[in-house]
């Protein structure tokens, strides 16, 4: 965390990648802020745009310069969520800033250097990606530095209570009521299920049985 290497989490979708991810930057003693992206969900002919911006006039609808996450993440860390899902020409862009530490927003001809984390997080197999063609390998080479594999909660049962515990006392606090007792026979069964949505599946169900208890 202390360092400024590129992190690449791997991990089911819900697993909670980017609360680790936060976690990563609170630790890092970087100045800047935690600037965060799903990267599925940014059209394809956008996420240029939106990661390295542009200027007044690029390209229809550019009615005034954007600055992007890149340069918004200046001096702090960009998350990029569901890497897997942007488009070959971007990644050639996101390369050659990983490289250089420089970006050109889109329509402009000039160099901006730029202070970014990066931690990327992905629910597919990227060597998969890169054998089918959808991902440059130097791409992953370049994110890929530091490698953590996010386990599904279904795989660390002993972490469900425990989260269990934290979401009931944050959605206490959040909506002033108290927090339900729990019958051991309810605990053991929420340990017992697989959580095929993981983490979100739990905070989600968290706040409902906060929100319904008589």
């Amino acid at each position: 965390a202390e360092t400024d290497a590129t992190v690449l989490i791997l991990g089911e979708t819900g697993t909670g990648k980017e609360l680790l991810a936060r976690a990563f930057h609170r630790r890092s003693g970087r100045s800047g802020r935690l600037v965060s992206i799903n990267c599925s969900a940014v059209p394809e002919n956008l996420i240029d745009s939106e990661l390295f911006g542009h200027v007044r006039g690029a390209f229809t609808g550019a009615e005034r310069d954007k600055e992007g996450l890149f340069r918004a993440a200046d001096g702090g860390t960009l998350f990029l969520d569901e890497v897997g899902s942007i488009p070959l020409q971007a990644q050639y862009r996101l390369l050659r800033v990983l490289q250089e530490g420089s970006l050109r927003p889109v329509g402009s001809d000039r160099e901006i250097s730029v202070d970014v984390r990066v931690i990327a997080a992905t629910s597919v197999r990227l060597d998969e990606e890169v054998a089918a063609g959808r991902f440059r390998h130097g791409l992953l080479y370049r994110l890929d530095v530091i490698r953590v594999m996010l386990p599904p909660l279904r795989e660390r049962p002993e972490d469900i209570l425990f989260l269990f515990g934290h979401f009931l006392r944050e959605l206490s606090e959040h909506h002033g009521v108290p927090r339900p007792e729990m019958e051991d026979r309810f605990l053991d069964a929420f340990q017992a299920y697989d959580w095929p949505g993981n983490v979100r599946q739990l905070e989600n169900l968290s706040e409902r049985i906060m929100l319904t208890q008589p």
